[in-house]
């Protein structure tokens, strides 16, 4: 997991959300269009306002007395009350369905974004630095943040530059020196926007980070808490968890105490400004300089001009958490596989049966670790050799297997395949040619037959069950009510663990590649289930390149070498059983 957000940066209107969701493209165009007929309603409405207001006002003189003009009657006054209410109505229905339009045009974005993501894992491991608990962070709540960004920041984001410009050429229309007054004051607004945005990014973005560190800390403790309970450390680890939401929450109050204050902040410049209108406009209105008709024109106008620019302002806070979200998304959909450099060759061809393999000085360093996890680790395995390294737990030895697989970037050394540069292979070649069998393999929630073949999901039936049958799958599925057509549950509810690790050796059989890797696929069995998952993957390994890393010494008699790594990763000692 990072130890520490990500710099804030980059403007809130992220262009690769352009380029990436095209229903992102198309929300803007619905809300320009949305935004130039919204600008004509307000007009409209300030127009007919102050027509209403002045033909009700009788006309008086100054130095007192009966009034000029009486204020007109019902006959013209109806219908001018009758639009202003049909604008109001029309600026509500479309505010409604602009929203609405926005709230779809979002879920098609999040959708297209999540099914980027979800390729994009597919075909590589995660970035080693990020837990799953943040990768699931990120794909649900973290991009459903980014509703108020669509939804309510991209059209008022519209708004704020159609609307003052509107205004400012109608006023200057009708009355030249408030257009001035108005010109100059409105740029406070941005200006303080600005000073307020800088200081607001960096706190959504550590809110954003510690939200995500929360969930996937919280992930990982609900996976392991019959291992916390078994060795009595659920009190700490919720310990932990109740300080990081309470780091959490003092951020989360700390952005929201940020954002009301830049509320209020804004809320005072544009009270000042449109006060500022409404004194020149009192002023040359008593003195006789401008009729009472523009008068009230202009003053309903002038808090239009600054409205939209405000509403920006708080929208903004609202957004932030979604689009630091979608670059974190980013992030992981540019991370190069596994830190290769290209993948610019494809794998060289088996060397007989399996694949020669030269581990030279190898290094790993994870995120923010003080230690190496590797330092210096030295390997060869011969084509067609099966090698059992053993050690003690946090020797490195998943870590070696990580960088194998392309999920671990090395921060030193080298790894040959065959004499060619692991790093400089095509990657989604390279994997095709490595059948992985891990201590927990994920079994999904569908048939026994669709569990095989993930391993190749073109395979046939039959190809499907005489890999079954040789992992030792064939009395397993002869219990089970639909055969091979059986649900199995999430997880496979309805195997035992070593069922579990049989399907997973069936799948390594269906792929027939050429290396072969086993990580710890007998830890947590009973002696007898860990033998027959010994019986059946020795069937897999002969005449395979194989590493296999165990605790358990029953596999030294399925491989041609012992290997004993020390801590770091480090080899102690080699032997030949």
């Amino acid at each position: 997991m990072s130890t520490r957000p990500p710099a804030a940066g980059g403007p809130p209107v992220d262009p690769r959300l352009l380029r990436t969701a095209s229903a992102v493209r198309a929300q803007l165009v619905v809300a320009a269009v949305c935004g130039v007929a919204a600008t004509g309603l307000i007009l409209a409405q300030a127009w007919l306002v102050s027509r209403v207001i002045a033909g009700a006002t009788p006309s008086w003189s100054l130095t007192g007395g009966a009034p000029q003009a009486p204020g007109a009657g019902l006959d013209v006054l109806l219908p001018l009350v009758a639009a202003v209410a049909g604008v109001a109505l029309a600026r509500a229905v479309l505010a409604y369905g602009a929203e609405a339009a926005a709230l779809a045009g979002a879920a098609r974005a999040k959708s297209q974004l999540r099914m980027r993501l979800v390729r994009a894992l597919a075909v590589r491991p995660p970035d080693p630095a990020r837990s799953t608990g943040e990768i699931v962070t990120l794909t649900t709540r973290g991009l459903d943040a980014l509703d108020d960004y669509f939804a309510r920041y991209l059209p008022q984001l519209v708004l704020a530059v159609l609307v003052p410009v509107a205004v400012l050429v109608v006023v200057g229309g009708a009355d030249w020196i408030s257009a001035v007054v108005i010109g100059v004051t409105l740029p406070l607004i941005p200006v303080f926007m600005a000073l307020v945005g800088m200081h607001t990014r960096a706190r959504t973005e550590r809110q954003w980070w510690l939200l995500s560190r929360l969930g996937g800390h919280f992930l990982d403790v609900v996976q392991g808490l019959s291992t916390l309970a078994l060795f009595r450390r659920a009190g700490v680890v919720a310990g932990k968890v109740r300080e990081t939401t309470d780091e959490h929450r003092r951020a989360t109050m700390g952005t929201l105490r940020v954002a009301f204050l830049s509320a209020f902040v804004l809320e005072l410049v544009a009270t000042l400004a449109v006060a500022l209108v409404a004194v020149e406009v009192g002023l040359r209105l008593l003195y006789g300089d401008l009729d009472y008709a523009t008068a009230l024109f202009v003053l309903v106008l002038a808090p239009e001009a600054y409205l939209p620019l405000r509403e920006v302002g708080a929208r903004f806070h609202a957004s932030m958490e979604g689009v630091a979200a979608a670059r974190q998304v980013f992030a992981e959909l540019d991370r190069p596989a596994g830190g290769a450099t290209g993948g610019r060759t494809a794998p060289p061809p088996a060397s007989g049966a399996g694949r020669g393999l030269d581990v030279a000085d190898l290094r790993v360093r994870y995120p923010g670790a003080a230690d190496d996890a590797l330092a210096g680790q030295s390997l060869t395995v011969r084509p067609g050799e099966s090698v059992l390294l053993t050690g003690p737990s946090g020797a490195g030895k998943s870590t070696l297997f990580g960088v194998l697989l392309g999920a671990v970037a090395a921060t030193g050394g080298t790894v040959h395949v065959d004499g060619a540069p692991l790093d400089e292979l095509d990657q989604d070649a390279w994997r095709r040619t490595v059948a992985w069998v891990p201590q927990h393999p994920h079994l999904f929630a569908a048939s026994v037959a669709d569990n095989v073949r993930l391993g190749v999901p073109d395979a046939s039936d039959a190809a499907v069950r005489a890999a079954g049958r040789r992992a030792g799958l064939g009395a397993v599925v002869e219990r089970l009510p639909r055969g091979w057509d059986t649900p199995l549950g999430e997880r496979g509810a309805q195997l035992s663990s070593g069922e579990r690790q049989r399907v997973a050796l069936a799948r390594a059989f269906l792929r027939d590649a050429p290396l072969v890797l086993l990580d710890e696929p007998t830890a947590h069995l009973d002696p007898d289930s860990a033998a027959q998952v010994r019986a059946a993957a020795a069937d897999l390994l002969r005449g395979r390149t194989a590493l296999v890393v165990a605790h358990d010494d029953g596999w030294a008699a399925v491989t041609d070498r012992v290997v004993r790594v020390g801590r770091a990763g480090r080899v102690t000692a080699g032997s030949t059983p």
